[in-house]
C-alpha cells in the first residue's frame, strides 16, 4: 500500500464525477493555462489520494442513468486505474445503495428491496466480496475501504435505521467481514456526517461498540462549514474522538465556497430546474470565512492545521469533496430517473460548482497552492 498506509498527511480528493464531466466536455487547466488531465494537475498540487464512490446499480429498470457520475463498478474501476497510474492511493467508498446514501436517505438497492435480517446481511457481505474480488482481478486494489456512507442515521433503511444500533452493527459487520475475508489488513473506515457534532459521534460509536460492532481502523467525518458548525467544533470533536476511541481520523468530505456568483448560464438550465443551493446567502452567512478565493484559501489552511494537531498524530488528513465538479450542461446531482428512485421532487442541477477548487472555466484556484504547500 502507498501513502495511506505510511504516515504521510493525506491530501485527498473525491473526484467521482470526473468521468461524466469529461464525457460532457469539461476541460481543466494547469496554473500556466495549459489544458491538462485533471489527475495530473491535482498530483502536481500535492494530491496523494483519491476517494471513489461506488453505487450498486445506478440505473432505472429501463437502463436510464441516475447521473452525478453514475458511479457503477465499471466507472469506479476505470477511474481507479487512472488514479493508480498517477501514483496516488485509492479510498473506495461503498454506499450500499443504487444512488446517494447520506443522513437523509439510505435507500436499499433495488435488488435488495425485500431483503431483511440475515438475507440483507448476506447481501451486504456478498456484494462487498464480489466488488473487491473484481478489483483484485483487475490489479487495482484500493488502499482503504469505506463501509457505508455518512452512517449517522444508519444504513439500508428501514432495517438499519438509527436508533436500532443492533441492526446497524450487524449490517456494518457484514461489510467489514466481506472486506476482511478478501484482505485482512486493509484499513477500514466508518464515516458519519456532521463533523462538528461531538454528541452524535459519541452516541453512535458508543452504541456501535456496545452492540458488538467489529473493529476498524479509521473514523471518517464530513465537515461542511455551512451545515456542520464552526472549525472549533470540528477540532473539539476530533480531539475528543482521538482520545476516546484511539482511532485514526480522516475528514472524508470537506469543501468551502470561493464565490457567490451564480453559474446558471454555464449549466444552461431553466430556473425551475436548479436549486442553486450553494449560492444561497443564508448558507454563506454561517461560515467563518468569506466565500471568496482568499476566504477559501484561508479556510483550507486553518482547517488543515486543526486536523494535523489532533492528539497522538491521529488526524490523518482529508478528502476534498468534488473539487472538479464545474458547471457543464448535463452534469447535475440527479436525473429524472434518480429523482423517481429517491422519491425526490428535485430539481437536479449542479449544486456544487462554487465549492470546487477550480473556477467555472476549469482553472485552478489559489486554495490548491495552499494545499500543496501544507
Amino acid at each position: 500500500m502507498g501513502s495511506i498506509s505510511n504516515r504521510k498527511f493525506i491530501k485527498g480528493m473525491d473526484i467521482s464525477s470526473l468521468p461524466e464531466l469529461e464525457k460532457l466536455g469539461a476541460v481543466f487547466y494547469d496554473k500556466d493555462g495549459d489544458e491538462r488531465n485533471l489527475l495530473s494537475v491535482l498530483r502536481e498540487y500535492g494530491t496523494n489520494a483519491v476517494r471513489i464512490r461506488l453505487w450498486n446499480n445506478p440505473y432505472s429498470a429501463e437502463g436510464e442513468p441516475y447521473g452525478a457520475g453514475t458511479n457503477d463498478l465499471d466507472t469506479a474501476m476505470e477511474l481507479a486505474k487512472r488514479v493508480q497510474e498517477q501514483g496516488m492511493d485509492i479510498l473506495l467508498n461503498l454506499h450500499y445503495s443504487d444512488f446517494w446514501a447520506d443522513p437523509g436517505k439510505q435507500i436499499k438497492p433495488k435488488a435488495w428491496a425485500d431483503f431483511t435480517g440475515k438475507r440483507l446481511e448476506s447481501a451486504v457481505y456478498d456484494f462487498t466480496v464480489a466488488v473487491l474480488r473484481e478489483f483484485q482481478r483487475e490489479g487495482v486494489f484500493p488502499d482503504m475501504i469505506q463501509v457505508g456512507n455518512e452512517l449517522s442515521n444508519g444504513l439500508l433503511w428501514p432495517d438499519g435505521k438509527r436508533p436500532d444500533y443492533e441492526t446497524i452493527a450487524l449490517l456494518v459487520n457484514a461489510g467489514i467481514h466481506g472486506v476482511r475475508d478478501i484482505d485482512p489488513d486493509i484499513p477500514i473506515m466508518i464515516h458519519l456526517d456532521n463533523g462538528g457534532n461531538n454528541e452524535l459521534y459519541r452516541e453512535w460509536f458508543d452504541n456501535y461498540f456496545a452492540n458488538d460492532g467489529e473493529d476498524f481502523e479509521l473514523i471518517g467525518l464530513s465537515y461542511y462549514p455551512f451545515w456542520h458548525g464552526s472549525l472549533a467544533d470540528l477540532e473539539y470533536n476530533m480531539h475528543d474522538l482521538a482520545l476516546r476511541y484511539g482511532k485514526e481520523l480522516v475528514v472524508a468530505e470537506v469543501s468551502m465556497g470561493y464565490t457567490m456568483e451564480d453559474y446558471a448560464s454555464y449549466e444552461k438550465l431553466e430556473p425551475s430546474r436548479r436549486k442553486g443551493m450553494a449560492t444561497k446567502p443564508e448558507l454563506a452567512a454561517r461560515i467563518e470565512y468569506p466565500m471568496t478565493k482568499q476566504g477559501q484559501s484561508d479556510f483550507m489552511l486553518d482547517f488543515m492545521k486543526r486536523v494535523a494537531k489532533t492528539p497522538k498524530g491521529l488526524g490523518r488528513g482529508f478528502f476534498y469533496w468534488e473539487p472538479a465538479w464545474i458547471p457543464v450542461p448535463g452534469s447535475g446531482w440527479a436525473t429524472e430517473a434518480s429523482l423517481k428512485y429517491m422519491k425526490d421532487p428535485g430539481p437536479c442541477g449542479n449544486e456544487w460548482a462554487n465549492q470546487a477548487l477550480f473556477d467555472y472555466q476549469g482553472r485552478p484556484l489559489p486554495a490548491l497552492d495552499v494545499i500543496k504547500k501544507f
